[in-house]
């Protein structure tokens, strides 16, 4: 008898994608116990991941995070916190300079970083000594993990079981401009007030290499990805890294069971950018619901939970659908 995926009751208190998205922070699950490992990179750089305890024949989900994200995200904490409690291994992937230390080379992360996985899964998965591995890609993780799979196609499954996406910007440019507007520029602020001090960092220590003014001029998205992101990984400007690095023209090309969870309220993620149908394979699984905001998904009273993510993740790594 099949199990049917658990369906969002989103909290009725919380109207609208801008409180499911700002809420969150509020009600911050316990963080899991964890381990850090610090990984070389090939490039003589490093990341570090943060671990569940290891359990032995027990499958495996890897978490990416999202722009300016850590194991300290709510979300790392909730769905960390349901993995342990399944028994399963855990474990959340730090981008370069994400970790709480800044990372040695003068390049950072991007959305588009899907070679990062080249390295890394063959390095992980194997320790896991066949059991399933998991991804979970959320946000900017998301539209890495899903640029992974697509470029990849059938060979991915030699490390990957099934994956899911959380609210994935697939169209790099749509999200980018909508950060930049109304309200959002909320959230913009928020991001730019940790990234900024980096990038000027960086710029200290590698004179001749960024533009210090403009970094401290940027006041958008746009403007921080044409003064920084750009110039640090080999792109023209904000436009050309966008355009090159979303992952929604290589959905079609994915050959590994894929959960594509958005939210149509997602003040992040314009509705109207969201892959369709005919941009889908027939292994990508989509399930757009109507509220949730940017990776929020609160539920319950009177404080909300932020249970429903997780629970719908693992259905979906354990059942396929």
């Amino acid at each position: 008898m099949s199990v049917s995926p658990p369906r969002f009751r989103p909290a009725l208190w919380l109207p609208g994608g801008h409180a499911q998205t700002i809420w969150p922070r509020f009600i911050l699950p316990p963080l899991p116990a964890l381990a850090r490992e610090r990984i070389d990179t090939p490039d003589g750089d490093f990341i570090d991941l943060d671990w569940l305890p290891v359990r032995e024949h027990q499958p495996l989900v890897m978490l990416l995070h999202g722009l300016e994200g850590s194991s300290e995200s709510h979300y790392a904490r909730a769905l960390m916190g349901a993995v342990d409690a399944r028994g399963w291994n855990g474990v959340v992937v730090h981008a370069r300079g994400c970790s709480g230390e800044p990372n040695r080379l003068v390049r950072a992360y991007h959305s588009g970083d899907s070679a990062e996985l080249d390295w890394l899964l063959p390095l992980v998965v194997p320790r896991m000594q066949g059991q399933p591995v998991h991804a979970v890609g959320v946000s900017l993780g998301g539209n890495v993990l899903c640029k992974w799979l697509g470029e990849h196609g059938h060979a991915a499954s030699q490390w990957l079981r099934s994956a899911a996406s959380v609210c994935a910007p697939v169209d790099l440019g749509a999200a980018g401009r909508a950060l930049d507007q109304g309200f959002n520029r909320v959230y913009t602020q928020y991001f730019l007030r940790t990234m900024k001090p980096r990038a000027l960092h960086k710029a200290a220590l590698f004179p001749g290499v960024l533009d210090a003014a403009a970094i401290a001029a940027s006041a958008s998205i746009k403007a921080f990805d044409d003064a920084v992101t750009s110039q640090l990984h080999g792109f023209r400007d904000a436009d050309d890294y966008w355009t090159r690095c979303s992952a929604r023209p290589l959905l079609r090309e994915v050959r590994v069971p894929l959960l594509l969870l958005q939210a149509l309220n997602d003040p992040m993620v314009p509705d109207w950018s969201l892959a369709t149908p005919q941009m889908l394979s027939s292994d990508v699984v989509p399930e757009y619901t109507a509220q949730g905001g940017h990776v929020g998904y609160v539920s319950g009273a009177p404080k909300g939970h932020l249970d429903w993510l997780p629970q719908r993740l693992l259905h979906f790594f354990e059942h396929g659908r």
